[in-house]
């Protein structure tokens, strides 16, 4: 992974938009050429220019030269199966407390968005090591870290983890898994004291079943969250709220890998967030942290 600068260089992954904002993500490369219903744009003159220049086709159309964010990255894999959206990443980056120096577990790669993520947000001290039983999805999400220069930070694992975690003491580790309950003791095995857990499902009687069997694992203070996006138009004279919206693309559930599990009816986040509003409010945050 590459530091950031403020001029595309050869190597860049760059982000070209068009004028009606229609996005072409490229490698640049010496004598490369972008085609496009636009026009050809050549990487020479994309090269050396600062970020937010705009460049043009050999027609003479423009497009905006742009340093690509990471929810571009993820929303323009190539992918053969539905990815975690961006929305649902970077809720799961917090709860699961996934930063530089960590090393995080995935189970179900399918098309690397979530492990591109984690990638870069252990980078450049931690580690990503990451599951997948099918070897063209493990192919195809390798294909796409290494285009994004963060195949090195990831560990790729050909294996049903059914059979166990090769790692113990991992600071976190996410399930993308139809039954994450099928394996919840090999989670908790490879899961250091006080490790985060998550998952996602699309249905509520998957979360019911994976809520009632957390618990007797070992895993307490569970939360389960929807994460909801709504987009507005960025247009002063017309702002309102767009005609659609990013709404339920899976339920989150994370816990905490405890030596002592507290009692069932008292390992819920909510039971403790009730709890909380009979007390003064943000008493545990008062004072110097």
């Amino acid at each position: 992974m590459q530091e950031p600068s403020k001029a595309a260089k050869p190597g860049d992954l760059a982000l070209l938009l068009d004028a009606r904002g229609k996005p072409f993500l490229v490698r640049l490369e010496p004598g490369g050429r972008l085609h496009t219903h636009r026009g050809v744009v050549a990487h020479e003159d994309c090269i050396g220019r600062p970020w937010g220049s705009v460049v043009r086709s050999h027609r003479g159309e423009p497009f905006y030269l742009l340093e690509p964010s990471t929810e571009e990255l993820i929303r323009y894999l190539p992918r053969q199966t539905q990815i975690l959206y961006p929305k649902d990443i970077g809720y799961i980056l917090l709860k699961l407390a996934v930063r530089p120096g960590r090393l995080v577990l995935e189970a179900g790669t399918g098309s690397g968005g979530l492990t591109l993520a984690l990638a870069q947000a252990v980078w450049p001290l931690g580690r990503v090591i990451t599951y997948e039983v099918r070897p063209e999805m493990q192919a195809l999400a390798r294909r796409n870290l290494e285009r994004v220069g963060l195949a090195e930070m990831v560990t790729w694992r050909l294996r049903d983890i059914a059979e166990g975690f090769e790692e113990t003491e991992a600071d976190a580790l996410f399930l993308d898994l139809p039954e994450p309950w099928a394996y919840l003791p090999q989670a908790a095995a490879a899961l250091r004291s006080g490790g985060f857990f998550g998952a996602i499902l699309p249905t509520a009687n998957q979360v019911i079943r994976l809520l009632e069997a957390l618990p007797a694992h070992g895993f307490g203070f569970i939360e389960t969250v929807e994460v909801l996006l709504r987009p507005y138009h960025a247009v002063g004279w017309r702002f309102r709220p767009a005609d659609r919206m990013v709404a339920h693309t899976g339920f989150l559930i994370f816990a905490r890998r405890l030596l002592e599990p507290p009692a069932a009816e008292e390992s819920t986040l909510l039971s403790a967030l009730e709890e909380e509003e009979k007390e003064e409010p943000h008493e545990a945050l008062q004072g110097p942290v």
